[in-house]
C-alpha cells in the first residue's frame, strides 16, 4: 500500500447487550440540557420515556424533538435546531434509525457553525468549529450511521439527497445495545440488514480500501450473511440480532473510512425523488450492481462468495460467481421488492433516469466503485433495476 491512510471512530463506543443504560452518565459528562432526536415510534415503544429517565438519574434535563417521522430532510434539520437552540440545549442524543442520527449530526454541527446544511456539501464550507457533543444510539440494525462521519441529507427545494461528509460529523459516542433493535418487524430486519450489507461489501470492494477497513468489512460480511436469515426469521433470536448490530456497526466504520460505491450513489436520487427508504432502495440495487461490477473485482467478490459457501473448493471467478447469486437468493428469501414491486410507475421513473444518473455521478460515489459507469451505462442500469428479478442458488455447503 503506497502512502497512508486514515481510520476515523467515535471516540467512545459502547456495545452490547444493556449498554443503552450508560446514556445518563455519558450525557452527564458532555452537558446538562440534552435535545433528543427521535422519532414517533421511540416514543410509542417507550425508549424515549426511559432515555429521559436514564438522563434524570444523572441530573440531565431533556427535551425531544420527535418529527423524524421519513428519510431525513432540510426541513426536519431546520425544526429540531430551532427547538435546540430555544432551549439552550448543549447535547444530542439521536435515539432511533439513521435517518434520526443524521439529522442529529446536521444540528450538531449547525448549532456551533452556522448556515444551511447544504453549505457544507462538497467541503464548499468547512466546520471550524467544534460541534455539540452527539450521542448516537441506533435501534436498527442498518445504516451504521452511529460510526460515520457522513450525513444524508434532503434537499427539498430541487429533491436532491445531499451526501455530506466531514470529521465533524462523527458522532462523539455511540451506544450500540442490540436490545433495542428487538422491536424492529421484519421488513425492517430485511432491509436495513442487506443496506448493512451493501455498506460492507463496497468498502471492501471500493477503490478507497484499505487493509483496516478490510478487517473490518470482512468481518461484517460475515456476521451479517450468517445471521441474516435467523434474525429475520426469529426476530426474538437476540444472539442473531446482536451479531446483526455489531456487524451494521463494522460496516459502518469500514465504508466511512473507504467509502461507498455504486449502489448508493444511484440509491440516494431513487430516495430523493421517489421517497423510497434508504435501505430498501440499496437493496433493490445490490444484485445488479454486483452483477455490472463483477468482472472488475473478481478476486474481492471471491471472498465473499466463501462465506456463503466456506466448505466448497471454488475458483475465485467461481467464487464471485456464487456471492452474487447468493445476493440474489438473500434478497429473494427477505421478501426485498424490486422497484416494480414496490409501486414505482414506470413512466415516472424512466422519465427521471437522465436526472439520476447525472445525480448519482455528481454525488461521487460511482467515481469508487471497481468498473465505473459512464452515464449512458448508469441509465441502462437503472432499467435493469427497475424490474429485477431475484433468485435463489443452488448453494451445497
Amino acid at each position: 500500500m503506497e502512502g497512508f491512510s486514515a481510520f476515523r471512530t467515535p471516540q467512545a463506543i459502547f456495545y452490547g447487550r444493556g449498554s443503552f443504560e450508560t446514556v445518563g452518565k455519558e450525557a452527564g459528562q458532555r452537558g446538562k440540557r440534552v435535545l433528543i432526536v427521535t422519532d414517533t415510534i421511540m416514543e410509542q415503544l417507550g425508549n424515549v420515556s426511559r432515555c429521559r429517565e436514564l438522563l434524570a438519574n444523572e441530573g440531565v434535563e431533556s427535551m425531544v424533538y420527535a418529527g423524524v417521522n421519513s428519510e431525513p430532510t432540510d426541513d426536519y434539520v431546520q425544526e429540531s435546531l430551532a427547538l435546540l437552540l430555544k432551549e439552550n440545549c448543549d447535547v444530542v442524543i439521536s435515539l432511533g434509525g439513521g435517518s434520526c442520527i443524521d439529522t442529529a449530526k446536521a444540528i450538531a454541527v449547525l448549532a456551533t457553525n452556522g448556515g444551511y446544511i447544504g453549505d457544507y456539501r462538497g467541503g464548499k464550507k468547512l466546520a471550524s468549529q467544534k460541534p455539540l457533543p452527539h450521542i448516537a444510539i441506533p435501534t436498527t440494525a442498518g445504516t451504521g450511521s452511529e460510526a460515520t462521519d457522513v450525513t444524508v441529507i434532503t434537499n427539498t427545494m430541487n429533491d436532491v439527497k445531499m451526501m455530506i461528509k466531514q470529521p465533524a460529523f462523527m458522532p462523539d459516542v455511540a451506544i450500540v445495545d442490540p436490545l433495542l433493535t428487538l422491536s424492529s418487524p421484519k421488513h425492517v430486519t430485511a432491509a436495513t440488514g442487506v443496506d448493512a450489507l451493501s455498506h460492507a461489501i463496497e468498502a471492501y470492494l471500493s477503490r478507497k480500501s484499505h487493509p483496516m477497513t478490510d478487517t473490518m468489512a470482512l468481518s461484517a460480511m460475515k456476521l451479517l450473511v450468517e445471521n441474516m436469515l435467523t434474525a429475520y426469521n426469529d426476530g426474538d433470536n437476540i444472539d442473531a440480532r446482536e451479531a446483526m448490530s455489531l456487524g451494521s456497526l463494522q460496516a459502518g466504520m469500514a465504508f466511512t473510512n473507504s467509502s461507498v460505491c455504486l449502489v448508493h450513489g444511484m440509491s440516494r436520487p431513487i430516495g430523493a425523488l421517489f421517497h423510497v427508504p434508504h435501505g430498501y432502495s440499496n437493496a433493490m440495487l445490490l444484485p445488479a450492481v454486483l452483477e455490472f461490477s463483477k468482472e472488475a473485482c473478481v478476486d474481492r467478490l471471491a471472498d465473499l462468495g466463501r462465506i456463503f459457501a466456506p466448505h466448497q473448493v471454488l475458483t475465485n471467478q467461481e467464487a464471485a460467481d456464487l456471492a452474487v447469486e447468493s445476493v440474489k437468493g438473500l434478497c429473494q428469501k427477505l421478501t426485498i421488492p424490486n422497484l416494480k414491486d414496490w409501486g414505482l410507475d414506470e413512466k415516472a421513473f424512466k422519465q427521471a433516469i437522465s436526472k439520476m444518473a447525472e445525480d448519482a455521478l455528481d454525488s461521487g460515489s460511482p467515481a469508487n466503485n471497481p468498473r465505473i459507469p459512464s452515464k449512458e451505462e448508469l441509465e441502462e442500469l437503472y432499467l435493469v433495476c427497475y424490474d429485477y428479478q431475484f433468485s435463489v442458488p443452488e448453494v451445497t455447503n
